[in-house]
C-alpha cells in the first residue's frame, strides 16, 4: 500500500580532514554526535587511508557495513577470516559479544572506504560475531529505463539482495542518465539516509532537494505506518550529469544507547563492561 512520498528533511555537505598520515583524509557522511536521529543506523565515515590505519581492534553490540569506493580492501578477523575486496564491493560484520579485526589498504594503495555503523537491539548484542562479503558481481542489477539499481541488501523491483545483516535493511545504489528519473519504493516506516558519489540529483519530485556530490540527506519516514505501507521515493538526475547515489533504509529500534569508541551499547555500565572485558582479552580474540 502506497502511502506518500518519501521527503529529505534535512542535509549537508560532507566536511573532511586530514587526521594524520597513514589516515590520509576522514569526513562523517552521518556525524555520530546526531546519531539518535539515524535509528537504527549509528554513524557512516568516509575514509581515505594507507596500510597502518585500522589495523587490529575491537568492536561490541553492533555491525558495519563497508563499501569499497577504490582500492583494495584487505580483511582479517579473528575467526581466521582473510579476504581482499575491491571497487564495488561490500563487507558485512557483526561484531555482536566481540569482534576483533583489521582493515588495511593492500601493498601502498590508498583506500577509500565509506563504513556504516548499525545498531543491534538489547536482545542481540551478544550474538556470536559474523562476517559476509558482499561482491560486486554478486548483487543484482537491475536495468532501468534511464539507468540501474544495483541491490546489496533487501529488495526492489522483484530483485533481494544477498546481504544478511541481523537487523534487515536496505542497501542500494542507483545510477542515472543524466536527465533520466526513477521512483523507488521504500517502506514508509523506515528511517533511512542518501549519499551522493557522483553527480547531481534531485530527490522528492517537484519542488525537492538538489543534492551533489558528498552531500549526504536525512529520509523522511512515518514511524506509526504498518510493516506493509511504502512510500516513493522520486529521484530525477541533473539534466547534464549522470550521477549516482547509495540509499540506506532501516526499521528503527527504539532503545537507549550509548557509543563509546568501539562499542555501541544501551547503558553506561555496559560500556563499562565492554572496555574492563576488551583489557582482559575477553573481546573476541587477537587477529
Amino acid at each position: 500500500m502506497k502511502t506518500g512520498k518519501k521527503l529529505i528533511r534535512d542535509h549537508w555537505k560532507v566536511q573532511y580532514k586530514n587526521p594524520g598520515y597513514p589516515h590520509v583524509q576522514q569526513g562523517w557522511i552521518l556525524p555520530p554526535d546526531r546519531m539518535r536521529e539515524y535509528d537504527p543506523f549509528i554513524l557512516m565515515a568516509d575514509d581515505w587511508f594507507k596500510r597502518g590505519t585500522f589495523s587490529d581492534h575491537p568492536h561490541r553490540g553492533f555491525q558495519t557495513i563497508t563499501y569499497v569506493v577504490d582500492g583494495r580492501l584487505e580483511h582479517t578477523d579473528n575467526q581466521g577470516g582473510h579476504s581482499v575486496l575491491h571497487a564495488g564491493d561490500v563487507q558485512y560484520m557483526n561484531a555482536g559479544s566481540g569482534a576483533r579485526h583489521a582493515e588495511e589498504a593492500v601493498d601502498e594503495d590508498v583506500i577509500h572506504t565509506l563504513q556504516l555503523w548499525l545498531n543491534l537491539p538489547k536482545s542481540l548484542k551478544q550474538t556470536e560475531s559474523s562476517y559476509q562479503n558482499v561482491f560486486l558481481e554478486d548483487a543484482p542489477l537491475v536495468d532501468l529505463a534511464g539507468g540501474s539499481l544495483r541491490v546489496y541488501s533487501g529488495s526492489a523491483e522483484g530483485v533481494t539482495g544477498p546481504m544478511n545483516s541481523l537487523v534487515p535493511i536496505n542497501m542500494f545504489e542507483i545510477y542515472l542518465r543524466a536527465g533520466e528519473r526513477y521512483s523507488l519504493e521504500l517502506p514508509a516506516n523506515h528511517n533511512g539516509h542518501i549519499y551522493m558519489l557522483q553527480g547531481e540529483m534531485t530527490f522528492g519530485g517537484e519542488g525537492g532537494v538538489a543534492l551533489g556530490k558528498t552531500e549526504a540527506g536525512l529520509l523522511s519516514y512515518d514511524e506509526f505506518a504498518d510493516d506493509g505501507a511504502v512510500e516513493l521515493l522520486e529521484i530525477t538526475a541533473a539534466a547534464q550529469e549522470r550521477s549516482r547515489v547509495l540509499i540506506y533504509t532501516g526499521k528503527p529500534i527504539g532503545e537507549p544507547i550509548v557509543a563509546r569508541g568501539p562499542f555501541v551499547m544501551n547503558t553506561e555500565e555496559e560500556i563499562v563492561e565492554a572496555f574492563e572485558d576488551f583489557r582482559a582479552g575477553r573481546v573476541g580474540g587477537r587477529v
